[in-house]
């Protein structure tokens, strides 16, 4: 498979390629181009014609475009599941269902093209400008770069090409390496819908073609989704050109069950927030589980009773529950947080065996706070679960990791919704559900190391966009 670059299919400048494997089998599926500098260099000054032609677009065209892709996706839904169950290596329902979302949020952004609305402020409460209006408009912001992570690669891209796309600017989509090919065909019905050449191009390769779009000048702006580490990096390299950065990075999410929960409630939520979503490769997915101590052996017994009934195998099997992860590499880092955590005095309670990119759902107790077993992030199927004894406790455990994404809390106590609502650090706090939900119509991003932003269909074409206002002195009222 190719890349897209200008408005053409084309092979790297170099002719390297990277190899696209099945992280359930490691077969071979695909070969796509690995980018270089020139690949880059070119894309970014092609994307100086894109960015006119599409501010220039209005915005029921905009919409038009948008929306004919959304119909195109769900009449190929099936298709474009399997392809990224294949490179993903998620469960087929969920890849499926990825897709349907995918469909739902170029919908979204489609509409809310027609939405990008500025204000009219009166000045009256400025002395001396009584008479004065300002009105204010948003405008694109020029090329957006889009660099997009494995996880939920078709979902996380349409959130950044299509918003970038309503807002009315060029974008340059850099793909996941290990999982591109579902990106890429999605990327051809934005072509064949009638975009303007190089409005939106992709590019595959490394970790150098997203550090060489953050170094241009051409980008305005970086839209990223992916690991702390990765943010730090493009913070610091964006800041030689001043061009606006929006992450949503890592994630350590801490739900709190209180005594009074429904426990059958909570451990299904617990396994399918953890296990069943994404084989754990989620930044929201659900990471810490604080139990309070009087129900805490009740759930832990439920919670591997379920645990044990899951089914490892092929994601492209309906009875398979948990696929593998990524590629060796992700599974390394997993089984190695598992071995720091037994070192530093955890217990696995099931699971903890590896196979290949295959690990087994695993149940961690006495993870001891301070360790990194409790304060990282593990991206994989790895469930701790501690006991607290006041919920205040339970609190300032949950703040207690440099990350700020979500949080839940199982009760029936309404105060205790609404002190956790005050007191966690995080972006959003959800009750009686697992962490591992995003809702696209909702502001979506964290605190501390989680991320600088949110994103959402009602948010991003605001980060997408400039704001300019026109100041109209003196032109209420009677003449002088």
């Amino acid at each position: 498979m190719d890349m897209l670059i200008d408005d053409g299919w084309t092979a790297a400048a170099t002719g390297a390629v990277d190899p696209v494997l099945n992280p359930a089998t490691n077969d071979r599926i695909a070969d796509v181009p690995r980018a270089g500098a020139a690949d880059v260099a070119r894309a970014v000054a092609a994307a100086q014609g894109g960015r006119v032609a599409m501010a220039a677009l209005p915005a029921h065209r905009r919409y038009e475009l948008l929306e004919a892709v959304a119909r195109r996706i769900e009449a190929n839904q099936l298709e474009l599941g399997k392809l990224l169950c294949r490179e993903n290596g998620k469960r087929l329902a969920e890849t499926t269902a990825e897709i349907g979302v995918t469909a739902r949020i170029f919908r979204g952004y489609a509409e809310e093209a027609k939405r990008l609305f500025g204000k009219s402020v009166p000045l009256d409460a400025i002395p001396g400008r009584e008479r004065s209006l300002a009105i204010t408009r948003h405008e694109p912001l020029g090329v957006v770069a889009a660099i997009v992570p494995f996880n939920y690669p078709a979902e996380l891209w349409s959130h950044k090409v299509a918003g970038g796309l309503a807002a009315g600017n060029a974008v340059i989509t850099k793909a996941p390496e290990d999982c591109p090919l579902t990106i890429i065909e999605i990327s051809r019905y934005l072509q064949e819908a009638g975009l303007p050449p190089a409005a939106h191009q992709l590019l595959t390769g490394g970790r150098d073609v997203g550090e060489a779009l953050v170094r241009s000048d051409g980008v305005q702006m970086i839209s990223m989704t992916g690991s702390t580490a990765a943010g730090r990096r493009i913070l610091e390299v964006a800041a030689a050109t001043l061009k606006k950065v929006q992450l949503e990075l890592g994630g350590n999410d801490a739900t709190i069950v209180c005594a009074d929960a429904d426990l059958d409630h909570v451990a299904a939520a617990l396994v399918a927030g953890r296990f069943t979503s994404g084989n754990g490769q989620i930044c929201c997915a659900v990471k810490r589980v604080l139990v309070e101590r009087p129900v805490f052996e009740a759930l832990l017994d439920k919670v591997v009773q379920r645990t044990a009934q899951l089914k490892l195998g092929d994601p492209m099997l309906a009875d398979t529950d948990v696929g593998p992860l990524i590629n060796a590499r992700a599974a390394d880092r997993v089984e190695a947080q598992v071995v720091q955590a037994v070192a530093d005095g955890a217990r696995i309670r099931i699971g903890g065996s590896r196979k290949d990119n295959f690990f087994a759902p695993t149940v961690l107790t006495d993870v001891q706070p301070g360790t990194p077993g409790f304060e990282d992030e593990t991206f994989g199927p790895v469930l701790p679960l501690i006991p607290f004894d006041r919920f205040e406790e339970a609190l300032d455990l949950a703040n207690a990791t440099p990350f700020g994404l979500q949080a839940a809390i199982f009760t029936r106590d309404i105060r205790r919704v609404m002190r956790a609502y005050e007191r966690l650090d995080v972006g959003t706090v959800v009750v009686n559900h697992t962490t591992a939900v995003r809702v696209e119509t909702l502001p979506f991003g964290g605190n501390k190391w989680s991320g600088n932003s949110r994103e959402g269909i009602h948010d991003t074409l605001l980060h997408m966009s400039k704001e300019k206002t026109l100041l109209l002195t003196d032109v209420l009222g009677p003449e002088a």
